[in-house]
């Protein structure tokens, strides 16, 4: 079993971007307004389109809601922003680098700078945008929550936790960054806390879709999984006419619904959600990532290639997106590609166990490597196999299966005979019994 596969992202539990808020450990006290107070509905110009996971906060504010970009920088933002959709995140950056040298003052472009540079792996560099854009405009909040929100997913939560703190005691009534704030500290395992922030920025504007979106998130890290379904159920489906839907099409929800389903054993109707979240959000790439390892699981490299080459170009720092690509190439018998692929998720994230399984299995089954003789294979095959299995523990991940043992004894095996004096291993070949001939009927 190519149990690679099934490591796919699970960065929701530390996804970085704000959603979702109710409270309590009881669905029944679990309150989500029962009709809409009239927020206005967005079109693609004035959305704010959020990156996934651990890669990062959001991009896009294509109008003046954040910043008010304009004259000859507008020109140059909005190249940016087509440039960000397509994936091309080099000339999105610097486009929105052209636009913040047009209009210094343009914090929206600061912004969008600093998630293309969040994206690209340029912490330090995001960082300093976000500051930016929020020193040019300070009630730039979007700016303030993926400036908080990078400090966290970098290993300073408690200096996004102060950040934000400072600023929502600055601004009491502001649910944005209430609800940032209980990302943070849903992140640093503060669930009372995270759950009462979220409830707290409800409270200040109830169709604050986001607040929402951090209650289902945090019950799920906190293994609470039906109150986490019961919070997405809100969200997504409501509960009669009393009780609405809130957002039916929201991507983070459906993501997270695919995730719990996947997790129960429930695969048409994970693929189904994790589907419509990348169709609805192109930059989602979680969902994307996720379709692609269900397809790989069901051995269809051809269709999971095009998306895993997507997720890549639009999250290149998504380690996981790397090595469910490698498997691709591997099944595709396009060694050299998968390599490449596979020692980039290790040289990104080095705990990626399935990346060493994929790459014992390349070594072991391939008919022959570049740059390699069969003992370096073979043992290239063994060292591999073996770091997986050093790195797994005595069992296998929870909700997996695989075949380490007898894989390491298929390679041993090779390995031994090729250590053989040619005449002695003839002989042990022709001293073993048939496996492939069919039992004799009496």
């Amino acid at each position: 079993m190519r149990i690679f596969a099934r490591i796919a992202v699970l960065a929701l539990a530390a996804s970085p971007f704000v959603v979702i808020a109710c409270g309590g450990d009881d669905s029944k006290n679990t309150k989500f307004p029962s009709k809409d107070a009239g927020e206005a509905v967005t079109s693609p110009s004035d959305t704010n389109v959020t990156t996934g996971g651990d890669a990062g906060a959001v991009v896009g504010v294509t109008d003046n809601s954040s910043g008010g970009v304009s004259g000859s920088a507008r020109g140059a933002y909005d190249d940016g922003f087509k440039a960000w959709m397509t994936g091309d995140l080099q000339t999105a950056k610097t486009k929105f680098r052209e636009a913040t040298n047009a209009d210094p003052k343009a914090s929206a472009a600061f912004y969008s700078l600093g998630c293309v540079l969040e994206r690209l792996g340029d912490n330090a560099g995001a960082q300093t945008a976000y500051r930016q854009a929020f020193n040019a405009k300070s009630d730039n909040e979007l700016a303030k929550g993926a400036y908080a929100l990078n400090l966290a997913h970098t290993g300073h939560q408690g200096e996004a936790d102060t950040f934000l703190t400072s600023e929502h005691q600055k601004n009491p009534k502001s649910a944005r960054l209430e609800a940032y704030l209980a990302e943070v500290k849903s992140l640093e395992k503060d669930s009372s806390s995270a759950q009462q922030l979220a409830q707290d920025a409800l409270r200040i504007d109830p169709n604050f879709k986001d607040a929402m979106i951090v209650i289902a998130r945090d019950h799920y890290r906190a293994g609470r999984i039906d109150l986490a379904k019961y919070a997405i159920t809100a969200i997504l489906d409501g509960f009669g006419q009393a009780s609405p839907a809130r957002d039916p099409g929201n991507a983070e929800a459906l993501l997270l619904r695919g995730i719990i389903a996947r997790e129960a054993g429930q695969r048409i109707a994970a693929l189904k959600d994790f589907d419509s979240a990348r169709l609805k959000r192109p930059d989602l790439i979680e969902a994307t990532v996720q379709v692609a390892a269900m397809k790989l699981e069901a051995g269809n490299a051809s269709e999971a290639q095009p998306l895993l080459e997507s997720a890549v170009k639009y999250a290149p720092q998504n380690a996981v997106a790397h090595m469910n690509l490698g498997d691709c190439y591997r099944l595709q018998q396009r060694y050299a590609d998968a390599k490449r692929e596979l020692d980039q998720s290790l040289a990104q994230d080095s705990t990626l166990l399935g990346a060493h399984y994929a790459m014992g299995l390349m070594y072991l089954n391939a008919p022959s490597f570049p740059g390699m003789d069969a003992k370096q294979q073979v043992a290239a095959a063994l060292r591999e196999l073996n770091q997986y299995k050093t790195m797994r523990g005595p069992k296998a991940p929870p909700g997996t299966s695989d075949d380490i043992d007898d894989l390491i004894a298929r390679g041993t095996d090779k390995q031994n005979q090729m250590n053989m004096p040619a005449a002695t291993a003839a002989a042990a070949t022709s001293a073993r019994p048939a496996t492939s001939a069919p039992p004799k009927k009496p």
